[in-house]
């Protein structure tokens, strides 16, 4: 069957940019469709310490730029659109349709991660832009020296305390459980960090202010005592939500993840998923990387099968 590429990949994150990397070395046609910057969460890490290879930490920006060169060295093509249809032909092709153009593909890998959930509080929408935010490294530069508020108590919820510490002598971080779930390091980098107090056992109730944030009441969810903590701005990390609108067909698990073989093969054959999308127990950046280039890896076999 004739089709525009070999491999199509939705989403360039470190995910999407591995897989692009080695399709490209199996001589496939490859083209990834990314709706903004090359780099997915990883561009928003301030210092990536944790990835082998790298004595020194890097900038997730400057990471996700070297895997962006890299893949397009490859021969990799990138197209900035939004993917809004994905929808597999009678003959066992796909065709993916964009906001721009309409391609067709052998294989498609969907590396679309995963967002930041919003947890409904009231004035969150009220002051969204105006203190309220979900990325430091976007918006932390705005509120130097001032009081921030980090809600979470995860990786990213540490990562992007560190990251504001640099910015302001005064993080305070609230968490509902009695302790942080982030990597052990993180934690303790976190907690041994001078500018960053943490609030345990406790939930944001209220965000208060007109034209911006002014202060938050928080409850504490044993005894449920309640207090309003002045601040400036609240930057929320409260778990992630997959990107999976594309591929209502392909099976999920509970939480809404689509679940793959350790091949990254999905329920609809022709079809792989890699990154943060897919159901998994880890989640970083070097597993994404191993996701995409198993799902190249793989993806190649069956156009390898289907030519043959």
């Amino acid at each position: 069957m004739k089709t525009d590429y070999d491999i199509i990949i939705v989403g360039a994150g470190a995910a999407g940019m591995a897989a692009a990397q080695y399709a490209c070395r199996a001589n496939l046609k490859v083209l990834v469709i990314e709706e903004k910057a090359p780099g997915g969460q990883a561009i928003l890490i301030d210092s990536l310490e944790n990835y082998p290879g790298y004595a020194e930490p890097i900038n997730g920006f400057e990471f996700s730029e070297n895997m962006h060169k890299q893949a397009a060295g490859f021969g990799a093509e990138f197209t900035t659109a939004k993917t809004e249809a994905l929808t597999k032909n009678a003959d066992a092709s796909f065709t993916v349709k964009t906001s721009d153009k309409t391609y067709t593909a052998l294989t498609v890998i969907i590396a679309t991660g995963a967002e930041h959930r919003s947890p409904g509080i009231q004035g969150e929408q009220e002051l969204r832009g105006r203190g309220v935010s979900y990325c430091a490294t976007c918006d932390g530069p705005f509120f130097r020296k001032k009081h921030i508020v980090v809600v979470g108590g995860g990786d990213a919820a540490c990562d992007e305390a560190l990251f504001l510490s640099n910015l302001t002598d005064t993080v305070t971080m609230i968490h509902r459980r009695d302790s942080f779930r982030a990597q052990k390091a993180l934690v303790t980098r976190t907690l041994n960090n001078p500018h960053i107090k943490a609030i345990f056992d406790t939930t944001v109730k209220e965000i208060k202010g007109s034209t911006a944030v002014t202060s938050m009441i928080l409850q504490n969810v044993k005894t449920k005592e309640e207090q309003e903590l002045a601040c400036d701005a609240v930057f929320f990390f409260v778990g992630m939500k997959p990107n999976t609108e594309l591929v209502p067909d392909a099976e999920k698990d509970a939480a809404g993840y689509i679940v793959t073989d350790e091949d990254m093969r999905t329920s609809v054959e022709g079809l792989y998923a890699a990154g943060d999308v897919r159901a998994k127990s880890f989640r970083q950046v070097v597993t994404a990387v191993a996701d995409g280039a198993i799902a190249a890896h793989t993806a190649a076999a069956y156009i390898d099968n289907l030519r043959s």
